[in-house]
């Protein structure tokens, strides 16, 4: 884990309030909005490239846990999230949209970071990573439309050139030159040389990607500085009610402590980059969309570090069995 992502926390709201400063001189708040799709495009590249869709077919080693994991994320989660604002949010539909475009994308890279932090099944969680990924790409719209459209009329048009622009072309460049490196450099140069040093840059860029969104925004983020309190209930009780449901789906399907892991941080993770991408073209004239989408990642990455503290807790207890390989109890594979 590198310097800058244990202080991942810190340099996003370092850049908010370094936005927000920049905000208030007239030229740069007029100019600011230029930069942040670029930028995220940028980002996003180096996301996808993260993600070798070769891995595709491993998730279903481990059959059961891959499959409750995805119909956590891609079934039951949406419809806790619309529930949670319309509970928490409905007074407020632009941050409602901006909460459930976090929550329906699931995270496609550093959830791993916790989870070998938590000691959980890496294999499981690195296979299940292109699964999301995919899965997110083609689903998004439908929940746009589903759950976001019932909460304010949406521009279809608008919301697919803005998948097609700010994740289809990253997710495409992202193939194109991972294919190029492997093919004329090798597999391992790339994991071992290119992709460390691509990790920390995404982090600076989104870092600048927010920035530009504050400095866009200041003046309407400056008035509504109750948005992150009234985000934070939502957000906390999303977190604990997916970790509970993963505990009960786990004992359920009789997990060790290692698959019990990786259900966890594959359904309690959010891509909020990806859904910030979309959100600056989709809704240019709802900052507060964007905004829900910055202050997420500020939440939930303490939240997380917080979790990964419980979850080696119940380790210690031995509320879930061991298995020193990090493989599913029995020689099938099948949990």
């Amino acid at each position: 884990m590198t310097f800058l992502e244990k202080a991942q926390s810190f340099v996003i709201l370092t850049a908010v309030f370094v936005g927000l400063a920049l905000g208030q001189v007239p030229v740069v708040a007029q100019n600011a909005a230029n930069f942040i799709l670029p930028l995220l495009m940028l980002m996003l590249t180096g996301v996808f490239l993260h993600v070798p869709l070769r891995n595709f077919k491993n998730a279903f080693q481990f059959r059961d846990v891959a499959i409750a994991s995805l119909m956590i994320n891609f079934a039951w989660t949406p419809l806790f999230a619309w529930l949670l604002g319309w509970l928490f949010l409905s007074d407020q539909p632009a941050l409602w949209v901006g909460f459930l475009m976090l929550m329906v994308t699931p995270c496609t890279d550093w959830y791993l970071v916790f989870t070998g932090i938590s000691k959980g099944n890496l294999l499981l969680s690195t296979a299940l990573l292109p699964v999301n990924l995919v899965l997110q790409l083609l689903l998004l719209p439908v929940y746009l439309l589903v759950f976001a459209g019932a909460v304010f009329p949406l521009d279809l048009n608008l919301i697919l050139e803005s998948i097609a622009l700010v994740l289809l072309l990253p997710f495409f460049l992202a193939n194109v030159l991972r294919y190029l490196l492997v093919r004329y450099r090798s597999d391992s140069w790339l994991e071992q040389s290119v992709l460390p040093s691509v990790q920390p840059a995404q982090i600076v860029v989104l870092a600048l990607a927010i920035v530009a969104v504050f400095a866009s925004e200041g003046q309407t983020i400056v008035h509504r500085p109750q948005v992150l309190l009234q985000l934070l209930l939502p957000i906390l009780l999303f977190f604990g009610g997916n970790l509970a449901l993963a505990v009960v789906v786990s004992k359920w399907l009789k997990s060790n402590f290692a698959n019990f892991v990786s259900l966890s941080y594959t359904t309690l993770a959010r891509n909020s980059p990806i859904a910030l991408a979309i959100a600056v073209v989709a809704f240019p004239n709802e900052p507060l969309v964007a905004l829900a989408l910055v202050i997420g990642p500020l939440i939930e990455l303490p939240v997380l570090a917080l979790i990964s503290q419980v979850l080696l807790w119940m380790r210690r207890n031995a509320l879930f069995p061991e298995d020193p390989h990090g493989l599913p109890a029995g020689s099938s594979g099948q949990r």
